[in-house]
């Protein structure tokens, strides 16, 4: 493993522990030509992923644009962090379970609706957003009115704070 700081490639193992519900293993390095320490993760991989893009190119699959972009539909959000890396290892085992080496941008897309769904309404109309490419605010009345009406509702979120009744100035 090569050291991010100094770009070493001798580094040392100082300490190894099962993350992630043991389908990860943890190991925390330190080099010892610079001293830096940096910790690393190992994670079991069926097989190598590609995602087939609209356009027609096919892309490596990459877990962390997977995570970053969930990170961003969650901003602000109160969303326990091993909720969402457990739905990220979800939706990593359902593609590489399906049997195809090559996967459709939008299969990711819709897993990811899916699981935001289920974890967090407000991320998931932010995702849908994106994901959808809304061009007009009926476009966000639409996806909210299928939230209302129970297409495929998600359980009640129990993150949202209690909504109270604003108060004006003079009486705060």
């Amino acid at each position: 493993m090569r050291c991010p700081y100094c770009g070493s490639l001798e580094t040392q193992v100082k300490d190894s522990r099962p993350a992630d519900d043991a389908a990860a293993i943890r190991r925390r390095r330190i080099c010892p030509d610079c001293g830096g320490r940096f910790t690393t993760f190992e994670r079991v991989q069926l097989r190598e992923l590609a995602v087939l893009k609209k356009s027609g190119r096919r892309v490596p699959f990459d877990r962390e644009k997977l995570v970053r972009s969930l990170e961003i539909a969650l901003r602000k959000r109160p969303v326990e962090p091993d909720r969402v890396e457990r739905m990220v290892n979800g939706i990593v085992r359902q593609l590489e379970s399906q049997g195809d080496s090559e996967i459709p941008s939008d299969r990711i897309g819709e897993l990811v609706m899916e699981g935001l769904r289920a974890l967090d309404s407000v991320a998931y109309v932010r995702f849908a957003s994106v994901y959808r490419n809304f061009r007009e605010a009926r476009d966000f009345n639409t996806l909210i009115d299928e939230l209302a009406n129970g297409a495929g509702q998600a359980p009640e979120d129990d993150t949202s704070p209690p909504r109270t009744k604003a108060r004006s100035p003079s009486q705060a």
